[in-house]
Order: structure tokens, then C-alpha cells, then sequence
């Protein structure tokens, strides 16, 4: 039998497009993540810079920006250079393959930790908006954005340290890029522990994560069927519309790609729709928030008006 464990090297299969389609389709995922870099980071600055935007909202953001490029950094980079080769030279070593890995499973995790603790501070101030100031300080915004990112580090930390203890006896992964399951499935070894904690994993951060946005959005339905106060009303459509559709948006992708797991003939279309997983929230994220937003409207006017005023 071959060593288990000196299999270094592995062949990752990537996307198999068609080749009259492969030009477009990375020009497509090119621009689009050129698209996603500029406009996170854009906003990560609009945040930083603009002392008006120093708000738990925009702040919880932020975060919600940096995890879009760093989730996105080490993955698509990888993939649109695979793209162009030919499928025997997708070759990526095993390290670097459990960084991608890991990568990815704390992007889409910190991404439902971050959004839960944006849906407790919309509940605060529209249900308690006398009390916000008191209650979404900074030492309670540190403690939020420490504990969603540290909550995903241990969670996805878990996870890969359960898949690194295994032997490995197969090279090929057959999927767009490296996650835990395909780092798994190289192994011969008994992967129950894995399927087991991974299956919790899962369960737990969606259920956790829509329990969440249901109790928090009841509550503040109710507060705006109670009070009747036009003002107020508008704030909850238009702050907590925005977070929702963001939400729905990433759940809906990450729920996408979990159905098509069950449905083996449909694995191409997973691929895809695994890359686009990552690009299309990390893309519209800061479109939805940027158009919503007075403060960010405002700063971006403030650039363009200096911009096409005469120096004098």
C-alpha cells in the first residue's frame, strides 16, 4: 500500500469549463473579484477615514468587509490562475491546501457570527433607542466583533484540527478549491468524528444563526406595529432591510451549495455555484449598504464634488 503520509503534492481539479468558455468565465470571475477588492476595501476606508461613520453599525461593517477579502484573497487568486492550465498541472501542496481551507470556513462562519451581532445592534436601537448609547459601547462592540471572529477561529480551528490527524492515501480533489470535506476524503482512515462534528458544525451555525434573525426581526415587527411611529418604521425598513437582504443572500448561497451535495451529477454546477458563494455577497455587500446609507452617500459626494471643482 502507498504511504499514507508523505503525500505532499495533490492535484486539485478546479472548474472544468468548456474551452471556448474558458476565457469568459475567467474574465467574469476576474473582474468580478477586481470589483470585490475595490469595493470592500473602499468602505473599509470610507470607515476608517470618515469620523461619522465611527458607528457600531458601520464599524460591524467593516468587519463584515475585511472578512469578504479575506475570505476571497487566497481562494480566487488560486483558482483563475488553474484556470489557464491544463488540468494534470493544478498541483497545490497539502499545507497550502488546509490554509485555503481554512480560509474558506472561517470566511462563511465569521460571515453568520458577524451578521447575528449586526441583527442584535439593529434590535437595540430600534427596540431601545434610549438605551443604545448605554448598551452598544465601545468595550461592548470589542467584545461583540472578538467574540464572533474568535468563536469562528475556534469552530473552524476544531474542524480542520480533527481532518489534519488523518493519514492521506489519495492525490485528487475534486472540487473548485479546498475545504475541509475534500481534505477529508483523502484519507482512507475512519472519518466518522469528522462527518459527525462537521454535521453539528453546520447545523448548529445555520440554526444558530437563523434563530437569531427570527427573533431579533419579530421583536422589532412587533415594536413597529405597537408604536405607529412613522419615523421609526422608516429607520427599521431601511437599516434592517439592508442587513436582511445580506443575510438572505449568504444563506441562500451557502444553502445552495449544501442541497447540491446530495445530488452527485449536478458536482459541476456545485463547483460553480461554490465559487459565486464567495463572490457574489463579497460583491454586493458594499452596493446594498453603499446605496442605503446617508453617511456613505454623503462622503462619496463630498469626493466627487472636490473632484470636479476648479482649484483655484
Amino acid at each position: 500500500m502507498q504511504n499514507t503520509y508523505n503525500i505532499f503534492t495533490i492535484q486539485l481539479e478546479g472548474l472544468n469549463v468548456p474551452q471556448e468558455a474558458t476565457y469568459p468565465m475567467f474574465l467574469f470571475l476576474f473582474f468580478s473579484y477586481l470589483f470585490l477588492i475595490v469595493a470592500n476595501v473602499g468602505i473599509a476606508v470610507l470607515v476608517f477615514v470618515d469620523k461619522n461613520l465611527h458607528q457600531p453599525m458601520y464599524i460591524l461593517f467593516c468587519n463584515l468587509s475585511i472578512n469578504d477579502l479575506f475570505g476571497n484573497s487566497i481562494m480566487i487568486p488560486r483558482l483563475l490562475v488553474d484556470m489557464l492550465r491544463p488540468p494534470s498541472e493544478r498541483l497545490i501542496s497539502y499545507y497550502e491546501c488546509v490554509v485555503q481551507a481554512f480560509t474558506t470556513h472561517m470566511f462563511s462562519t465569521t460571515a453568520h457570527t458577524v451578521l447575528m451581532i449586526m441583527a442584535f445592534d439593529r434590535y437595540v436601537a430600534i427596540c431601545n433607542p434610549l438605551r443604545y448609547a448605554a448598551v452598544m459601547t465601545n468595550k461592548m462592540l470589542m467584545k461583540l466583533t472578538v467574540s464572533a471572529w474568535g468563536v469562528a477561529f475556534v469552530l473552524v480551528g476544531i474542524l480542520l484540527g480533527l481532518t489534519l490527524r488523518l493519514g492521506r492515501c489519495r492525490t485528487l480533489i475534486k472540487s473548485s478549491y479546498c475545504d475541509n470535506a475534500a481534505l477529508f476524503n483523502l484519507s482512507c482512515e475512519d472519518v466518522f468524528i469528522n462527518n459527525v462534528y462537521g454535521l453539528t458544525f453546520t447545523v448548529l451555525l445555520f440554526t444558530g444563526s437563523i434563530g437569531c434573525m427570527v427573533l431579533t426581526y419579530t421583536k422589532i415587527t412587533v415594536v413597529c406595529l405597537t408604536t405607529k411611529n412613522k419615523s421609526l418604521n422608516n429607520k427599521a425598513l431601511k437599516t434592517c432591510s439592508t442587513h436582511l437582504v445580506v443575510y438572505l443572500i449568504f444563506l441562500f448561497s451557502g444553502m445552495s451549495i449544501i442541497t447540491l451535495h446530495r445530488f452527485p451529477e449536478y458536482s459541476e454546477s456545485r463547483k460553480i455555484v461554490a465559487v459565486l458563494y464567495h463572490i457574489i455577497p463579497g460583491s454586493l455587500n458594499p452596493i446594498i449598504y453603499g446605496m442605503q446609507s446617508k453617511e456613505i452617500k454623503k462622503f462619496v459626494s463630498k469626493i466627487k464634488l472636490k473632484k470636479v471643482l476648479p482649484l483655484y
